[in-house]
This record gives C-alpha cells, sequence and structure tokens, in this order.
C-alpha cells in the first residue's frame, strides 16, 4: 500500500500542557472539597451517610453534588485519586534523583511507596486517617468498596507508562512490576487500617513499614527492576 512521503525535516517539541483554567480550578477544588466531606462522613458514621448529609457538610447544593458524582460513594474517589497522583509524582521525583546515584529501579519503587505512606504534614496525616477511616466502613459497603478497587486499577494503569521509561524490562515484565507495586500500596493501607489504632510504633501502626517488605516480597522475582532503562532503549 503506498504511503504519503515522509518528511525529514525533524518534528517540532510537543508543546507543555495548558495550565488548567481557572474554571477547572475550582470545578477541581469543589470536588475534592465534597470528596473530604464524603470521607469524613463515611469514616464517622458508615454506610448510613446520604448523598444529602455530604452536600451539607461540603456547604453546597444537592445539585451542585450530583452535577459532579453520580452517587454518594463516587463522591470519596477525587480524594483517593490525590494519593494516587501524590504517588506517581513522588516516583518521578526519586527517579530523577536515583538516576544519578546509579539505584535501581526496586530502590526506586520502595522509597516513592515509603514517602508516599509517610505524611509529610497534618493535612496529609490527616487524608490518611480518613483513608483508614473509609476502608474499615468498606467491610459492610460494596459501592463503596468498588470505588476504591477502580482508583487502585486506574493506578496500576497510570504506574506503566512511568515504569516503563525507567526499566530495562520488556512490557510483560512491566506490567506485572506496575500490578506488584499497586498490590503492596493496596494492601500496606488495608493491613493497617484493619489494625487498631496502635500507638504509631512498629510495623502494625506504620503503613510505610508495610509496604517496604510488600514491595520486596511482591517484586521480588522481576530481574528487569535491578536494570535502569538504557540510553540506546530511550533513542
Amino acid at each position: 500500500m503506498p504511503t504519503a512521503p515522509r518528511s525529514t525535516t525533524p518534528a517540532p517539541a510537543p508543546l507543555p500542557p495548558a495550565a488548567p483554567s481557572l474554571t477547572e480550578r475550582r470545578k477541581a477544588e469543589t470536588q475534592l472539597e465534597i470528596a473530604r466531606a464524603a470521607a469524613a462522613l463515611f469514616a464517622e458514621r458508615g454506610s448510613a451517610v446520604t448523598a444529602d448529609d455530604i452536600a451539607r457538610s461540603a456547604g453546597v447544593a444537592l445539585r451542585t453534588f450530583y452535577r459532579y458524582f453520580r452517587t454518594k460513594e463516587d463522591a470519596v474517589a477525587p480524594l483517593l485519586a490525590v494519593g494516587v497522583r501524590q504517588w506517581l509524582a513522588d516516583l518521578r521525583r526519586t527517579a530523577a534523583e536515583a538516576e544519578a546515584a546509579g539505584r535501581s529501579v526496586r530502590d526506586v519503587l520502595e522509597r516513592a511507596a515509603r514517602q508516599a505512606l509517610t505524611p509529610s504534614d497534618e493535612r496529609a496525616a490527616e487524608a490518611l486517617r480518613w483513608t483508614r477511616g473509609l476502608l474499615r466502613a468498606m467491610r459492610d459497603d460494596p459501592a463503596l468498596r468498588a470505588v476504591w478497587h477502580r482508583v487502585h486499577h486506574d493506578s496500576e494503569e497510570a504506574l506503566i507508562p512511568v515504569l516503563a521509561g525507567l526499566t530495562d524490562g520488556g512490557p510483560a515484565e512491566v506490567r506485572l512490576a506496575a500490578a506488584a507495586a499497586n498490590t503492596a500500596m493496596r494492601v500496606a493501607v488495608e493491613t493497617w487500617a484493619a489494625e487498631g489504632e496502635g500507638d504509631g510504633e512498629g510495623e502494625a501502626g506504620d503503613p510505610a513499614e508495610l509496604v517496604g517488605r510488600g514491595m520486596r516480597a511482591l517484586t521480588a522475582g522481576l530481574s528487569g527492576l535491578d536494570r535502569r532503562r538504557t540510553a540506546e532503549r530511550h533513542a
């Protein structure tokens, strides 16, 4: 089949993504405020919470709530997704720092996961506590559990291109690495949430310790994580 002639002129570099508009930023802020209210209420009351309760707590009209979310359970997704985005950002930053130090991708993954589950300020600590409350409420709420698993599925998909740019492994190994890393994060937080309140000491009171152990166990057989991607394969 004939094809169009290819230009020898180098393609221009892609433009950086446009910054979100003021309207988009306000929409995202409103969604997150509703998500925080929903998480706090679910953690306190469980599945008895209604969409009207969440709207009142967030200071928005019920019709505004339904403009953003289809169900009351969907309202917690933006808060959970913030943690996912933070983890990916930590992973990219840790990877850039590790390249000069010659650390393996396995080490980068564990460091980023530990950092994501180690709150840097009170707001981050509060978000982690809300997540624990949500996970406890999920035991008796299949719809809430479905949101949690959907967020983690999206997290795994988002990890794949990040890891593909770091590891020398093939496509199957990259997908396995993404699945292993995502599972380590999920199991660490779920295990921590299932434990008692704890005193913050030892493994049971520290999700960062749990994720470190889980990451090492689940990625042990993935040899591609011991090698960084070479310059030749980047080309």
